[in-house]
């Protein structure tokens, strides 16, 4: 059975898998917060609605302190559970194997399986390389037992990920990034291209935090691109935020509570496409701010990789 998200084409991986195009979030809005041992009805409430409004791509997080509602919400919500699309993710620790994590994660959802694993940062094992790579060799085996259909890393830079394609089995299938205009992740003297690199290796993108032009780092350069073009196509600015997304062939991770919203999202995405220079005018607009909305004590103020 597909997992396909109506309306959005599934993009392909490095290991013959694939991958909606278009996901439901879990964390931020939905992350657990109060006591971490008794479930959250809101957020179940929530998650079921996405998955009964057309979203089938969840992406969950050890992190998020929300994979029981994640896996209540899948048994809840009357869709198959070869139809959705699962992604959790790892915090991983020098003193902790990702069997551990992984076991943990699988018993909150209820789940004997997930479409997708990741670990959530590098930044507590990046040093010495070496435990970086021991990690990468963890996952590898969590994917060899058929409980990961695919592995990948997130908010992992290219420094973060040489270390691990030096010694890979298996090449990450996925590196989630936060991603917006103003958050490309390329410097200005072109030294560093996040998303060129992981081209050239294989590796595909899926990017979170992309309506942050117009919420937490608005106002801004691409303010009235953004209002132009949703003129243009009918559409939201915040449709053409994640459009922006999509047609660069990187997965878009979005969230509401709203149900009108997320069904916008469906119906309205597929119908446009944005132009290459329509692309390219958000791009060169968005390089002029730079802004950083997640994990930010890791990196200098004026990081833009």
């Amino acid at each position: 059975m597909s997992t396909e998200t109506k309306g959005f084409p599934n993009l392909k991986l490095n290991n013959g898998e694939t991958i909606p195009l278009i996901a439901y979030g879990l964390g931020t809005a939905n992350y657990k917060r109060g006591d971490k041992n008794k479930l959250d009805q809101h957020i179940v409430n929530l998650t079921v609605q996405a998955i009964q409004t057309g979203f089938t791509h969840l992406d969950g997080a050890e992190a998020y302190g929300n994979e029981a509602e994640l896996g209540a919400a899948i048994r809840a919500a009357g869709v198959p559970r070869e139809a959705l699309y699962v992604v959790t993710k790892a915090t991983p620790r020098a003193d902790r194997s990702l069997e551990e994590n992984f076991a943990a994660s699988l018993e909150k959802l209820g789940l004997d399986y997930v479409d997708l694993y990741l670990i959530h940062s590098p930044f507590q094992i990046s040093d010495p390389p070496e435990l970086a790579q021991k990690k990468w060799a963890e996952m590898e085996a969590i994917h060899a037992s058929g409980r990961a259909k695919s592995i990948g890393v997130s908010n992992f830079l290219q420094e973060h990920l040489e270390p691990i394609l030096a010694t890979a089995q298996i090449v990450p299938a996925i590196n989630q990034i936060e991603f917006h205009p103003y958050l490309q992740h390329v410097t200005p003297d072109g030294k560093w291209d996040l998303l060129k690199f992981c081209k050239e290796k294989g590796i595909a993108l899926s990017g979170y935090a992309g309506l942050t032009a117009l919420t937490a780092a608005a106002p801004g350069p691409v303010d009235g691109k953004y209002e132009e073009l949703a003129s243009k196509y009918n559409v939201t600015e915040g449709n053409v935020a994640l459009r922006w997304t999509l047609d660069q062939g990187i997965v878009a991770i979005t969230t509401s509570s709203r149900e009108d919203r997320l069904r916008d999202y469906l119906e309205k995405l597929p119908s446009f496409n944005l132009s290459e220079d329509e692309v390219k005018d958000i791009s060169e607009l968005g390089r002029k701010k730079h802004y950083r909305a997640f994990w930010t004590k890791y990196f200098e103020k004026d990081d833009r990789r």
